[in-house]
């Protein structure tokens, strides 16, 4: 699927959506919720595509590749919440998205902590003592 092919099919939704709002805004967020999940699921095969790549260009470059593992975690964290808090948002519950994206980030600096601790034993040994 393209991306004419998703924005199509978000554009679909976005009407059908509003149409069923006033009716049934249960049923409204259910498709708004639906779809984003169907375009999510689409996404994750580039998704994974670029990850092997990266993951390629780490080999042949020597590179420690569990710095890039945890970038990659970073962001594929950064990705996964806001998605996550942009769907809560829809249904109009703005405190537990913003819940969600303070569970994100939490989750982002636990992961950065190994890479920050590298960095400053690295500067640490330069520094004559």
């Amino acid at each position: 699927m393209g991306i004419f092919e998703i924005v199509s099919l978000g554009m679909l939704a976005a009407i059908l959506a509003i149409i069923v709002r006033d009716q049934s805004p249960s049923i409204s967020f259910f498709i708004v919720m639906l779809t984003g999940i169907i375009i999510f699921l689409v996404l994750i095969q580039h998704i994974a595509e670029i990850f092997r790549l990266i993951s390629t260009l780490t080999t042949k470059a020597n590179i420690n590749f569990m710095y890039v593992e945890t970038i990659l975690k970073i962001i594929g964290i950064a990705y996964i919440s806001e998605f996550g808090a942009q769907i809560i948002r829809d249904a109009g519950l703005n405190s537990i998205a913003s819940k969600i994206e303070l569970a994100g980030k939490i989750f982002i600096l636990v992961l950065a902590v190994p890479i920050l601790t590298a960095v400053i034993e690295t500067i640490l040994s330069f520094i004559p003592v």
